[in-house]
């Protein structure tokens, strides 16, 4: 007897053409995958406004989680703060937190102003909020360091602006919807801000690490003067964030200048308030091209 035919899956014309179906599905979505790809790398703008829609239909979700998550915070921080001692109250320990930044700020804003007074005979004013918001959400796994603020073009919000918490400056507006926007913040490995000590004109560039730290790199290269717990401040150079708000403490000297902690932890912050630019005409004229000099190209 002749021994029996062998059965294939293409012997069946109804599992075959699902099976190529199934190939030609697959091929079109990683057409389509890489095609996305090849977009977002070159043209990374085409999706912003996708973006700043998706963050702003999400943005009311955002604010009930973060209150929910500040509601949890204080609970667990009274409980802990019970156990610990009965006098060290968690809110007191946050009020001094604060308050030593502030002193700090407050020493490099008296500098400051006598500065400008003695140079420029001008006494600057206080900067009015643009806009209040929380921190509605953030990236935690990505190498990339963004934030969420549950406020957007609606409220006066535009890219660039300073965005800043009582511990410290946050980062600044990359993207702004309608009512929400994403923020870079400063441990973002392509953010790079001018500082400087406290307490004197030591000045550096603080560069975002992946890791969540900051790098100071010493601007006058020679004997580092830069030591630990040495508290560093905006300085104000470029134009774009004011001078004398908190950035960063000092934790690990390096041989270009320290490894520095971010004061505002986005993570432990809550309200944040957005601030203008501080000299927008000194910012358009770093970042735009002066006119003559396009003449002279045309």
């Amino acid at each position: 007897m002749a021994p029996p035919a062998s059965r294939r899956t293409g012997s069946n014309k109804k599992a075959q053409m699902g099976v190529f179906t199934g190939y030609v599905v697959a091929g079109i979505g990683a057409l389509i995958g890489a095609t996305l790809l090849i977009i977002s790398i070159w043209r990374p703008e085409t999706f912003s406004g996708i973006r700043t829609a998706a963050s702003d239909v999400a943005s009311p979700a955002g604010e009930i989680g973060a209150e929910a998550r500040t509601e949890g915070r204080g609970i667990f921080a009274a409980i802990a703060g019970y156990y610990r001692a009965g006098s060290r109250n968690a809110e007191l320990e946050r009020e001094i937190r604060i308050a030593r930044v502030k002193l700090a700020e407050a020493e490099a804003v008296e500098q400051e102003n006598e500065r400008l007074k003695a140079v420029l005979a001008l006494s600057a004013g206080q900067t009015e909020p643009v806009a209040y918001a929380r921190l509605i959400g953030g990236t935690s796994s990505s190498a990339r360091r963004f934030a969420y603020l549950s406020a957007g073009r609606d409220d006066g919000v535009k890219p660039g602006m300073p965005v800043s918490s009582p511990m410290g400056l946050v980062g600044r507006v990359l993207e702004a919807g309608a009512r929400s926007s994403r923020v870079l913040l400063l441990t973002d490995p392509e953010s790079m801000i001018p500082v400087r000590r406290a307490t004197d004109d030591v000045v550096a560039f603080a560069e975002g690490r992946a890791d969540g730290s900051l790098r100071l790199r010493l601007v006058n290269l020679g004997i580092n003067p830069i030591r630990e717990g040495d508290v560093f401040v905006t300085s104000g150079a470029g134009g774009l964030f004011r001078p004398g708000t908190a950035v960063a403490l000092a934790t690990e000297i390096t041989k270009d200048g320290a490894i520095a902690r971010l004061l505002s932890n986005p993570a432990a912050t809550d309200i944040v308030v957005v601030e203008p630019v501080w000299q927008p005409e000194a910012v358009r004229a770093v970042t735009m091209p002066d006119a003559s000099d396009q003449a002279e190209g045309d």
